[in-house]
């Protein structure tokens, strides 16, 4: 998506991918006679990918002023905002293991920062800066609805609608945005790498709480940080690798979080 950023602007490539997967998953939809929501239902997916257009153009643009861990790294604040608004809004208990991997998670990203803050920052970063703090609170809400949609929906249905109504949605301001789609290789491996991160994602929360499966996200600094150096020759400081030693710690305190059981309504909505 980094590429597809810096070729086509940061709109352009997130509706490319998002309807690409639509025609992806609408094979899969039909296929598998996957059954028409409820409103209630359909109201939700359509607040998802209301929020998701919105926190995925800003994160893919910030991509294209900085480097791809940097920006990971940002974005981490977002689950644990996510931590308490699922705190808030699912009703779930705040365990001492998860708050213990948030702060461990939330102290190796100010590592990674203050690293990158010692040297001096142009305009565009700062921008990038405030671009990716402004996706990773959407980001955050998103966990939640997230975790919401896997108890009423599958995993299928889910990956169907966000891609569907994320497009239909951006398409609104396609006659003065949009720019010809040429990338069509990297385009189709975008919408196919996030058709199945939706679907495996969708599968995860809906079987365990989102207090438990939030921290893990902060090993996606550790890829970011291997993808920015292998593609686009991004280096990898010491700052990096403590902040990444300190995330990757925290995560594996959350993961010793016991998992609630899924009751039967949870299990029969999935």
């Amino acid at each position: 998506m980094k590429e597809l950023a810096l070729a086509a602007g940061a709109y352009s490539a997130t509706l490319w991918r998002n309807a690409t997967g639509a025609a992806m998953m609408s094979v899969l939809f039909v296929g598998t006679r996957q059954r028409w929501p409820a409103v209630a239902v359909l109201r939700l997916h359509l607040k998802r990918s209301f929020v998701v257009a919105f926190m995925a153009v800003s994160f893919f643009w910030s991509l294209t002023v900085l480097p791809l861990a940097e920006a990971i790294g940002l974005s981490f604040v977002a689950p644990v905002i996510a931590l308490y608004l699922a705190a808030i809004l699912l009703g779930e208990k705040i365990g001492r293991e998860a708050i213990i991997g948030s702060v461990a998670g939330l102290l190796g990203t100010a590592i990674i920062l203050l690293g990158k803050f010692s040297s001096e920052y142009g305009e565009g970063a700062i921008w990038g800066t405030a671009a990716v703090l402004f996706s990773a609170v959407l980001y955050a809400y998103n966990l939640v609805l997230q975790r919401q949609q896997a108890l009423l929906a599958g995993p299928i249905e889910i990956a169907f609608f966000q891609n569907l109504l994320t497009a239909a949605m951006l398409s609104l301001i396609a006659p003065w945005w949009l720019e010809p789609l040429h990338e069509y290789t990297l385009t189709m491996a975008a919408a196919g790498l996030a058709t199945v991160s939706v679907l495996m994602l969708s599968w995860a929360y809906a079987r365990a709480e989102a207090q438990v499966l939030i921290p893990v996200e902060y090993t996606a600094f550790v890829w970011a940080a291997i993808f920015g150096w292998l593609f686009f020759a991004e280096p990898v400081t010491v700052w990096t690798i403590a902040g990444t030693a300190l995330i990757v710690a925290g995560s594996l305190v959350a993961a010793r979080v016991k998992p609630q059981p899924v009751n039967q309504v949870e299990m029969a909505s999935v």
